[in-house]
């Protein structure tokens, strides 16, 4: 089979192209990793899921969700066995490459007022000038009130921008490599330019006005920057690419094309033989660090509330549970891109349109930094998926000394368990707009489902 498009009758067509509209639902309203964990939640309650708080005693089918601070999630499935015979679990991040506002950001420049940013995660950073950019995220008052913030994304509301030097002045800006044409001290978002009405207001009347604004609009103040969480992210919705509409172009393709599949996949488990599991962790831009990142140790205290209350509990169960899991840490791969085919090694390229892609180890020059699956486990997950005929490719993340990149794969392999990389193929990966087939969405959503169902 040469693509995923040859598999599919009439039928099947709309099946592929409906779960592809619902993913774009699900990219406009999940910018942000917050975003994305209050629209995981709003799913996971109209399927019957449940806060673990609010859960007295767990038995086989009950569907439980953990939030942690609002930007990580763990869902679980409860199943027929005992959770000490292991998990099947489905992992993927929610955070993407952006923009980030400092604790101090606003200040006047010559009639402009701009706020200073500091680049998230790893960007190319001359991609993200004259764009229109939208602001995301909580601003936290000291009096406990936490105002949510969304600017830029109807059409009705203002966007902001970072400029770039216009060609006609740029012959020495042209001349730097791609890493210092723009420079990250440089990446200052413009924000407004009419200043305040006041006649005896001569020091910074612009800014005066913007701080003007934000309260009476907001109820924001300037030193509320400082416990701010705010997200400059691309402006406007997810968009059919293709005369065919057979792509999605996007912001936030990786990692939220494999958390929304995943996410799809265990709202629709049912009864199965071992406990399904789904966590989607931020921070995996910088390294997975921090308390909702993949390296805490929620996901592990998550198992180990559950186990208290199916059965009596104590730490060997909870590592036998760990270590007889298999996961797959569901990340997107590098879209094979005919403009720069010499990247890629052809035979071990992830292509789009040619299914759900596995890649047995990540890393970067000799495997560094890689868990490395275990061939036994690969040929278990071939054989679940040639069984129910899902369309799937291997692949590695480009020529060998060619660059590389890591997952959250080894985080959890460090436990002792069986994980393997699988995800959907991506042009334009950590580009404001990315790219990826409505087909391999679809196959990855259809593994990650018979994943959740039969592994064993």
């Amino acid at each position: 089979m040469k693509t995923v498009w040859e598999k599919y009758n009439a039928k099947a067509m709309k099946d592929v192209m409906a779960v592809s509209e619902d993913y774009k639902n699900f990219l406009n309203a999940a910018k942000t990793e917050r975003e994305a964990v209050d629209e995981t939640i709003r799913l996971a309650r109209k399927e019957g899921f449940k806060e673990f708080k609010e859960v007295r005693k767990v038995k086989a089918g009950d569907k439980i969700y953990f939030n942690n601070r609002g930007k990580s999630i763990a869902l679980f499935v409860i199943g027929k066995k005992p959770m000490e015979d292991g998990l099947n679990i489905l992992g993927a991040h929610i955070d993407s490459p952006r923009i980030d506002l400092k604790q101090n950001p606003l200040y006047e420049d010559n009639g402009l007022v701009l706020m200073d940013t500091h680049y998230y995660g790893g960007i190319k950073k001359y991609q993200w000038v004259a764009l229109p950019l939208a602001m995301h995220g909580v601003v936290c008052k000291k009096d406990g009130k936490t105002i949510k913030v969304a600017i830029g994304e109807d059409e009705k509301d203002p966007v902001v921008e970072i400029s770039d030097l216009l060609i006609h002045l740029s012959r020495d800006q042209m001349a730097k490599t791609g890493a210092k044409v723009v420079e990250g001290e440089d990446l200052n978002a413009l924000v407004g330019s009419i200043p305040v009405k006041e006649k005896d207001e001569k020091e910074e009347p612009v800014k005066k006005n913007i701080l003007k604004i934000l309260k009476e609009e907001y109820d924001i103040e300037e030193e509320d920057f400082i416990s701010a969480e705010l997200e400059l992210v691309p402006a406007g919705k997810a968009r059919d690419l293709g005369l065919d509409r057979s792509l999605v172009m996007a912001y936030g393709h990786d990692d939220r094309i494999c958390a929304y599949t995943s996410l799809r996949a265990i709202l629709e488990s049912k009864e199965p033989e071992r406990t399904s599991a789904c966590i989607l962790t931020d921070k995996e831009e910088i390294g997975s660090m921090g308390a909702t990142g993949a390296q805490s140790a929620f996901f592990e205290n998550c198992v180990a509330e559950l186990l208290a209350k199916t059965d009596s509990f104590d730490g060997l169960k909870l590592r036998h549970c760990l270590e007889r899991s298999c996961m797959l840490s569901s990340d997107v791969s590098a879209g094979f891109d005919p403009n720069y085919p010499s990247v890629n090694e052809p035979k071990n390229a992830a292509y789009l349109g040619k299914g759900i892609s596995f890649n047995k180890f990540t890393g970067s020059g000799g495997k560094g930094g890689s868990s490395d699956a275990t061939p036994e486990y690969i040929a278990k997950i071939r054989r679940i998926l040639d069984k129910n005929k899902i369309v799937y490719q291997f692949s590695e993340l480009g020529r060998v000394d060619q660059g590389g990149g890591g997952t959250i794969a080894y985080i959890l392999a460090n436990k002792n368990m069986d994980v393997i990389d699988a995800g959907i193929a991506v042009q334009n990966m950590h580009a404001p707009y990315e790219v990826a087939s409505k087909g391999d969405i679809y196959e990855a959503y259809q593994a990650y489902k018979i994943f959740l169902k039969e592994m064993a």
